[in-house]
């Protein structure tokens, strides 16, 4: 007897975290609002977070837009999209505003207003905290981390910014405390440092090529901001240190269940595969995977498919207008053969994944029309 492989729902069941993960256009930030809306259905207080610039997750809850604070979907909203949660089930949606969290961020951890609003007000962070790599990544996990330490949802669906690469999104934290403990940068600016803003002239960064190479490309007012910015982090970078070691713990707890996220194409399979290893290799708890966008095979058993002949008496019988015939059996045996073939072609991609990731998956087939309602996503969630 084969063993039945449990879904992705099933697998997250016991957890309180699901952290969705793949490349871009994969359907990653629906899989994620389909986990949440189920786990709302079935009476938990869920929430799904994205990082989705278009807004999809929006419109498809029915909302004008989604911010960096927990919006409720009406329960009518739900009703009517025949998607209604049972008696105590809640469903939250947020989109992440990666520069609102580092706001945040730096007012937790400043060690007073002043310092707070130097470096709120310095253009070099105005800058870092809207568009430097990996700022998406790091911010999303410290919104989880908020989330989950500050809520009492029973389960939050992280939905990870698209990665070019399986490891940007585990080392953009690493990658900014980095950026923001740089020793060499410190040593060169070490007279700005501690001059402060006001006191910063470029003699004191000394008469050091570097210095004045530094200078003459950059400006002299990009190595003052640059100046005044580490200043403003003296004595902050321990604490946003342990602030990731936090995170980090949290990602590898019992309660968080990584979820990857494919489709049946090749580079998707291979960056999922590379997440896997990957998260398997640092320790992190994997709940499944799911392939999403499947082509269903529809001719099943021994016989072989349809010849054009054979689909001509069958039509006739269904009305088909005469005229329509002379060319229509021909058409529906060559569309027929081509979607068995691309069905068998991605059952043989995915095989490799299902092989190397054998636990909890889902494996979800093309729905008809794209998912842009609550409707929409009460079809997907079924099928997970």
């Amino acid at each position: 007897m084969i063993a039945r492989v449990p879904g992705i729902r099933e697998a997250l069941a016991g957890r309180r975290i699901a952290v969705c993960v793949g490349s871009g256009g994969v359907g990653k930030t629906t899989v994620a609002a389909a986990l949440a809306l189920a786990r709302a259905r079935e009476g938990g207080r869920a929430l799904v977070c994205t990082i989705d610039p278009a807004r999809r997750l929006a419109s498809a809850m029915g909302l004008s837009s989604l911010g960096n604070v927990e919006t409720e979907i009406p329960r009518g909203r739900l009703e009517s999209a025949g998607a209604a949660a049972t008696a105590g089930g809640h469903l939250f949606a947020m989109m992440l505003d990666v520069k609102r969290t580092w706001d945040d961020l730096i007012a937790r951890h400043a060690p007073d207003p002043a310092r707070r609003e130097r470096i709120l007000q310095n253009r070099l962070y105005q800058q870092m905290s809207a568009a430097l790599a990996g700022s998406q990544e790091y911010m999303a996990m410290e919104k989880l981390y908020e989330l989950a330490t500050d809520r009492d949802y029973d389960l939050i669906v992280l939905d990870t910014p698209p990665t070019a690469h399986a490891l940007d999104f585990l080392e953009a934290p690493d990658r900014i405390l980095d950026f923001l403990g740089n020793d060499t940068a410190r040593t060169l600016l070490a007279p700005a440092i501690g001059a402060g803003r006001f006191g910063f002239r470029l003699a004191q960064l000394g008469s050091g090529y570097l210095a004045k190479g530094l200078a003459r490309f950059t400006g002299q007012q990009a190595l003052a901001d640059l100046g005044e910015f580490l200043h403003g982090f003296q004595g902050m970078y321990e604490g946003f240190k342990a602030r990731a070691a936090s995170v980090r713990a949290l990602l590898a707890g019992p309660e968080v269940g990584f979820v990857l996220v494919a489709s049946p194409t090749p580079p998707s399979l291979d960056e999922v595969l590379a997440f896997h290893r990957r998260l398997v290799a640092e320790g992190m708890p994997v709940a499944g995977v799911v392939v999403n966008r499947l082509t269903p095979a529809l001719w099943t058993g021994p016989a072989p498919l349809p010849a054009a002949g054979e689909l001509a008496a069958p039509l006739r019988a269904a009305g088909i207008d005469a005229r329509a015939l002379a060319a229509l059996p021909e058409r529906l045996a060559a569309s027929l053969a081509e979607h068995e073939a691309m069905a068998a072609a991605e059952e043989r991609a995915i095989a490799r994944l299902l092989a190397e990731v054998p636990g909890p998956r889902s494996l979800v087939p093309r729905l008809d029309g794209e998912v842009h309602d609550l409707a929409g996503l009460a079809r997907l969630a079924a099928r997970l």
